[in-house]
C-alpha cells in the first residue's frame, strides 16, 4: 500500500475525523474482572497519597528544615497531582491494567513501553524490601516480638500480603481498603488533638503551642533553604504510589465516572494530611523536638503524656508499610503481564489465575522481597537505606514517562488524530514540561547532597546500560509477538 496521495483518489487528502474511541488495543487487558468498587478506588486514591513518608519519615525531615518541610510536602504535591491527573486524562481516553506501560507503547511504541515497565518494575521491587524491612522493624516494638529474627518477620509479613493478592483483586482491594481507613483515621485524631492543643494553648512537654514556636526558633528556615531542598527527594518518594489509582481502573465498572472524583480528592487530601499536619506538628513543639528515630505524632502524644499512643501510631506505621506492599504487588503484576504479552517481560508473567489475577508477575516481584528477607537476616540494619534510593530513581522514571506519554497524548489530538475526553491535564503542555524540569531537578539535588544520594545518581549509567542490554535480548521476541499480532 502506497502512502502517496494522487489525483485518482481525492477523498485521501482529508484527514479523518478524529473518533473517541481509540484504536489501540492492548492484549494486556483482557481476563480482568471488574471487581474494584467506587469505595475501593477512592481509599486506593488515599491509600497512595499517604505512606510512611509522613507517619515515620517527617520526624527526621523536620529535625533538620524546620517548619519549611510544609512548603517541600506542598511544592511536591502539586507536581504529584499533576502526575495522577495526566495519567487520569489517558485512563479516561483508555482504561488500561497496564496504565502507563500501555500508553507508552500506543504513543512511543514497544521500546517505551519496555523502559517504564522496568523502570517501574525497579521502583516496586525495591520498595518491597524496604516496605518488609520497616514491617519487620515495626514490629520489634512491641515485647511478644522482640526475640523474634527480624528476618521471620519480615517473612510472615510478605507472606500475609502475598497470600491476599493472590485470590482475587477483590482481596487487594478490601485490604487496601481498611489499609488506607487506618491511616486516615489515625490523621484526622491527630489533627483534630493538634488543633484543640493549639487553639486551646494546652501545654506539650514544656512547650505552648503556638506561632512562638516557630517565630522564636530560627522562624520557617532555621536552618537556611538548602536543607528544605535536599530534602525533597526522600518527599517524592512519600507520593509514590499515587499512580496506583490509574492501575487499579482497568480493574473497575465505569472508570469515567469514579476516577475524577478520585483523582481531584487527591489535592485537597495532600494539602489537609501532609501540610496540615506539618503545620501543626510546628505550632505544637520546636523542630528539634522531633527526631528521625521517632514518628513526630508519637513524639507529640508522648510529650502529652497518653498513655498507649506510642503502640497505636507504631501499629499505624506498620499498616503503611503493609499497605505500600500491597500495592507494589498488585501493580507490578499487572504491568508486568503487559508486558509479557508484548514480550518484552518473561513468558510467566503473563498467565494469570482462576481469579482473574496476574499471578506470574505478582511472584516475581514477591521474590524480590524474599531477596529483602534474605538482606534482614545478613544486615538487618543496613537493609532499608540499601535499598530506598533506587526506589526514588524508579520513581522519577515512572512519573518522567507518565508527563511524556501525555506530552505525545496531546500532540496526536492537536493533530486531529485523537480526542482528548472532557477530563484534562490543565494548562497542557506546559504542565507537563515543567512537571519534567522538576524531576530532572529532583536528579540534581540528589547529587548535591551527597553519599547515598550520590552513589546512586553515579548508578544512572549502570541502570541504562542494563535497560539497552536487556531491550537486545527481548528484541527479537518482542518482534515476533507483534508480528502474530499483525497476522491476526
Amino acid at each position: 500500500m502506497s502512502d502517496r496521495i494522487t489525483a485518482a483518489d481525492p477523498l485521501s487528502a482529508t484527514p479523518a475525523a478524529p473518533t473517541s474511541a481509540p484504536a489501540h488495543v492492548d492484549a494486556g487487558d483482557h481476563g480482568y474482572r471488574k471487581d474494584l468498587k467506587s469505595r475501593h478506588i477512592n481509599m486506593i486514591a488515599i491509600g497512595g497519597a499517604i505512606g510512611t513518608g509522613l507517619f515515620l519519615g517527617a520526624g527526621g525531615r523536620m529535625a533538620n528544615a524546620g517548619p519549611s518541610l510544609f512548603i517541600a510536602y506542598a511544592v511536591c504535591g502539586v507536581f504529584a497531582f499533576f502526575v495522577v491527573r495526566a495519567l487520569g486524562e489517558l485512563v479516561l481516553y483508555r482504561p488500561s491494567s497496564g496504565a502507563f506501560v500501555s500508553y507508552a507503547r500506543e504513543f512511543m511504541g514497544e521500546k517505551g513501553a519496555y523502559t517504564a515497565g522496568w523502570l517501574y518494575f525497579l521502583n516496586w521491587s525495591t520498595t518491597a524490601v524496604a516496605d518488609i524491612t520497616a514491617a519487620a522493624t515495626y514490629a520489634h516494638f512491641w515485647s511478644m516480638f522482640s526475640d523474634v529474627p527480624q528476618w521471620i518477620l519480615a517473612l510472615i509479613a510478605l507472606a500475609i500480603v502475598l497470600a491476599a493478592n493472590l485470590i482475587s483483586v477483590k482481596y487487594f482491594g478490601e485490604m487496601e481498603f481498611w489499609f488506607a481507613i487506618i491511616k486516615v483515621g489515625a490523621l484526622v485524631a491527630f489533627m483534630l488533638v493538634g488543633i484543640y492543643l493549639v487553639v486551646t494553648q494546652h501545654e506539650v512537654g514544656g512547650h505552648t503551642p503556638g506561632l512562638a514556636n516557630i517565630t522564636e526558633n530560627g522562624g520557617i528556615f532555621p536552618n537556611g533553604v538548602m536543607p528544605m531542598l535536599l530534602l525533597i527527594q526522600g518527599v517524592v518518594f512519600a507520593y509514590a504510589s499515587v499512580e496506583l489509582c490509574g492501575v487499579a481502573a482497568g480493574e473497575t465498572e465505569n472508570p469515567e465516572k469514579i476516577m475524577p472524583k478520585a483523582i481531584n480528592s487527591i489535592m485537597w487530601r495532600v494539602g489537609l494530611f501532609y501540610v496540615g499536619s506539618v503545620v501543626l506538628l510546628a505550632l505544637i513543639l520546636p523542630f528539634t523536638a522531633y527526631s528521625g528515630d521517632q514518628s513526630p505524632f508519637v513524639t507529640v502524644f508522648d510529650k502529652l503524656g497518653i498513655p498507649g499512643a506510642a503502640g497505636v501510631m507504631n501499629l499505624v506505621v506498620l499498616t503503611a508499610a503493609l499497605s505500600s506492599l500491597n500495592s507494589g504487588l498488585y501493580s507490578t503484576g499487572r504491568i508486568l503481564r503487559s508486558m509479557s504479552l508484548a514480550g518484552s517481560a518473561p513468558k510467566f508473567t503473563g498467565v494469570m489465575n482462576r481469579g482473574g489475577v496476574p499471578y506470574g508477575g505478582i511472584l516475581l516481584t514477591a521474590g524480590f522481597g524474599v531477596v529483602g528477607v534474605f538482606l534482614n537476616y545478613r544486615m538487618p540494619g543496613e537493609a532499608f537505606e540499601l535499598v530506598l534510593n533506587f526506589a526514588s530513581i524508579g520513581i522519577i522514571g515512572t512519573w518522567a514517562m507518565i508527563m511524556v506519554c501525555s506530552l505525545l497524548f496531546v500532540r496526536r489530538a492537536k493533530e486531529g488524530k485523537l480526542v482528548r475526553p472532557s477530563y484534562q491535564l490543565p494548562w497542557a503542555p506546559y504542565t507537563q514540561i515543567v512537571t519534567l524540569l522538576f524531576l530532572g531537578s529532583v536528579l540534581v539535588l540528589m547529587w548535591m547532597d551527597g553519599g547515598v544520594g550520590r552513589t546512586t545518581v553515579a548508578c544512572l549509567p549502570l541502570i541504562a546500560a542494563a535497560l539497552v542490554g536487556g531491550w537486545f535480548l527481548v528484541r527479537g521476541r518482542v518482534r515476533a509477538t507483534q508480528g502474530a499480532v499483525d497476522r491476526d
